[in-house]
């Protein structure tokens, strides 16, 4: 849930350059929605506008939620059936996997769903301002544009013109969403997409190392073997994962992406081993706490 909220914080939420200039909301409530040249410029409902089918699209936010989902999913039930191993119980490693499987699930998607619906919300209030700003101030509205181009070290009569152009173009709207807020129309799907994607890669992850238990039975001994098989096969997935994710971002080709992408398999790794190892030895030291606290009572 945190890596959710850490991401919408840092990808979704529009950041706006400097110089941008916002009013305040209830001066904003009243207006009109056009632009200074008279045409129309319309806060879009993204929950509820009709947008060109073109089928399913596997795009980069997809992958980020999916990849959001499989962290904490090959990473959370894995120390937790791990954890409770260590009571010696089959069915309590099942049972108690299984319900932070499903909850775990339940909490990322609805952490996903919430997110990209504050995105649209923030998409909607930037668009009312930037429209409400080119309606009743040309002079801020150009300031907003030069802010754009400032970085580039335009030469001043070629800012001037183009600044002059866009303030009078039907696209003014459209640009100063684009550079100035660097927001994207929200496709009206990405709610419903981002929980479902997320919530499914994180039962999916965290199935994994329950499916051990399930397949070596509840006999004596049984636990134990479950427990070694259910630690080989997530070593190989969290190595597996570490290394594909690693190598979507440096590459695949050279040795320089080769090496850092084992390391980065080689850190999920430990990350994940770390976790089962601290969660196995706490419960351990809690059974046994509990233990030595009921026989003094007695």
């Amino acid at each position: 849930m945190s890596l959710v909220a850490l991401k919408n914080f840092l990808l979704r939420i529009p950041q706006p350059r400097e110089g941008v200039i916002k009013l305040p909301p209830s001066d904003t409530s009243s207006l009109e929605r056009h632009s200074s040249n008279g045409s129309t410029a319309t806060i879009v409902d993204v929950e509820s506008q009709d947008t060109p089918r073109r089928g399913f699209q596997v795009t980069a936010r997809i992958l980020s939620d999916a990849t959001i989902g499989l962290s904490d999913g090959l990473t959370v039930p894995f120390a937790l059936t791990a954890g409770l191993s260590a009571l010696g119980d089959t069915k309590v490693v099942i049972f108690g996997g299984l319900a932070e499987l499903i909850a775990g699930a339940i909490s990322m998607g609805l952490g996903g769903y919430l997110g990209a619906k504050a995105e649209i919300a923030s998409y909607n209030e930037t668009l009312l301002q930037t429209t409400a700003l080119t309606t009743t101030s040309p002079s801020l509205t150009l300031s907003a544009i030069r802010s754009v181009f400032t970085p580039y070290d335009l030469p001043p009569d070629l800012l001037t013109s183009v600044s002059s152009h866009l303030s009078t173009s039907p696209k003014l709207i459209d640009f100063l969403m684009r550079f100035q807020h660097c927001a994207e129309p929200p496709s009206s799907s990405r709610a419903l997409t981002s929980a479902l994607t997320i919530a499914l890669a994180y039962f999916l992850g965290g199935l994994l190392p329950l499916i051990p238990y399930f397949c070596v039975g509840s006999g004596e001994g049984k636990l134990m073997e479950g427990l070694y098989i259910s630690v080989g096969v997530m070593a190989v997935a969290l190595f597996v994962f570490g290394y594909v994710k690693t190598g979507v971002v440096v590459g695949w080709e050279g040795g320089r992406a080769v090496r850092k992408s084992v390391g980065g398999g080689l850190q999920m790794v430990v990350v994940g081993g770390a976790a089962a190892g601290a969660a196995m030895g706490l419960v351990k030291a809690f059974d046994v706490g509990v233990g030595a606290g009921v026989e003094l009572k007695g």
